[in-house]
């Protein structure tokens, strides 16, 4: 997950940068400063990936048109 696809997933799910920190259990700081592309410990990415993919988000991979994310199908 990079800093577009944090931000994509964010608006996605309608949530604000607080919204994100407070599920994740990080500083709203800290999302920010990733979104502006600031590098962070990997195991705080991985947990901002999880909330995300808990919450139905899907990342897409770059498959030559760029990385991005989409809301899971529910079933």
């Amino acid at each position: 997950m990079n800093a577009v696809q944090c931000k994509m997933a964010r608006v996605a799910l309608g949530w604000g940068t607080r919204d994100l920190a407070r599920h994740t259990g990080v500083s709203p700081d800290t999302v920010a400063r990733f979104e502006r592309g600031e590098q962070l410990k990997d195991s705080t990415v991985a947990a901002l990936r999880v909330t995300f993919e808990a919450a139905g988000i899907e990342f897409i991979p770059e498959n030559g048109g760029g990385p991005g994310v989409r809301l899971a199908k529910r079933p």
